[in-house]
């Protein structure tokens, strides 16, 4: 069966250009021309990845993913003009995994897809019986970092797919400094352009999510003008 996209985009061009391209790869396509569309949709239908424009009529794209992200961790990729790098660390913040500038190369977003997908389908995958092969227990937070399950106080954590790959990166690692090129290039499997935003923001979701204090992080520690590494695995 074929892996289910849906793209949330108003502009008809980009939606025939590149919805024909993903079906020629062997992609179904699904399409929602605005925001509250692609959320109807998506509450209706069952799909493996979401790719959302950012500025949409009725309900824009960052609307779209936090109302996604209530229910479901399905890699999100956001679109967005070249020169928006706001509206990406938004995006970003808010739950989607990874973003692409307009106008892009149908290979470039292609790549993206193929590779957001692979990661969602290896989790999927997962055996149960793994479970107890690498647990990390942190002062009430466990990490499970086979199954990519996260808990405090016996309540679920839900992560992105890149927070978790992001987490497992540093639990394996335990007092490993990474460089953020280290990181993005780990992580996102492409070559570091400089652009910050990515992981300064996924960094600070993550810290959001697993940290008592954020502003003051007990695991997940800075160096400044480095890059980052994990403190305390116990």
């Amino acid at each position: 069966m074929p892996h289910r996209i849906l793209l949330v985009e108003d502009d008809a061009e980009i939606v025939e250009m590149l919805a024909g391209y993903l079906k020629k790869e062997g992609y179904a396509v699904v399409s929602a021309d605005n925001g509250e569309e692609g959320v109807a949709r998506f509450r209706s239908e069952p799909f493996d990845l979401l790719v959302v424009d950012i500025m949409m009529p009725k309900l824009d794209g960052i609307e779209v993913i936090k109302i996604v992200r209530e229910t479901s961790s399905v890699p999100i990729l956001i679109m967005s003009a070249k020169d928006n790098d706001i509206d990406k660390a938004i995006g970003l913040g808010f739950g989607a995994d990874d973003y692409i500038s307009k106008p892009f190369s149908l290979i470039e977003i292609t790549a993206r897809i193929k590779a957001a997908i692979r990661r969602a389908t290896l989790y999927a995958r997962r055996e149960p019986e793994e479970k107890q092969d690498d647990i990390v227990n942190l002062d009430g937070l466990t990490v499970d970092l086979d199954n990519y399950v996260v808990r405090r106080g016996g309540e679920d954590i839900k992560l992105t797919a890149k927070e978790a790959e992001i987490l497992k990166l540093f639990l394996k690692n335990p007092n490993r400094v990474f460089t953020k090129a280290q990181i993005y290039g780990f992580i996102w499997n492409d070559d570091y352009l400089g652009d910050e935003n990515v992981i300064n923001v996924h960094i600070r979701r993550l810290r959001e999510k697993i940290e008592e204090d954020p502003s003051d992080p007990k695991y997940l520690k800075t160096l400044w003008g480095i890059g980052y590494k994990w403190d305390g695995r116990e």
